[in-house]
């Protein structure tokens, strides 16, 4: 079993930044992907950027150039940077962690975008 906690949501005014972590515990495998999700309110949840084991990242076209995802093999943490947010980027953001073919969830964080 794999225990992923994450932190770093909030509200923030447009144009303004945030950055998510999700630190993993447990039985961790060298070899994993992780990324990031996100569900609105009435809207079903969408893939928001991945990092492969060997580094390889996808974006939902939505984010590219504004959002970076970065992962800590060290600190088995995996990192979302957020510029330039908008208001439609405001969701409960989820973790994944997927390993030997499980797919394992944070609790989400909540993130608010609104002046």
């Amino acid at each position: 079993q794999v225990q992923l906690v994450e932190s770093g949501g909030g509200l923030v005014q447009p144009g303004g930044s945030l950055r998510l972590s999700c630190a993993a515990s447990g039985s961790i495998f060298s070899i994993y992907s992780t990324g990031w999700y996100r569900q609105a309110p009435g809207k079903q949840r969408e893939l928001v950027a991945t990092i492969a084991h060997g580094g390889w990242t996808n974006y939902v076209d939505s984010v590219k150039g504004r959002f970076t995802i970065s992962r800590d093999n060290a600190k088995n943490t995996v990192y979302l940077q957020m510029n330039s947010l908008k208001p439609e980027d405001t969701a409960a953001y989820y973790c994944n962690w997927r390993q030997l073919g499980n797919d394992y969830w944070g609790q989400g964080t909540q993130v608010t975008v609104s002046s």
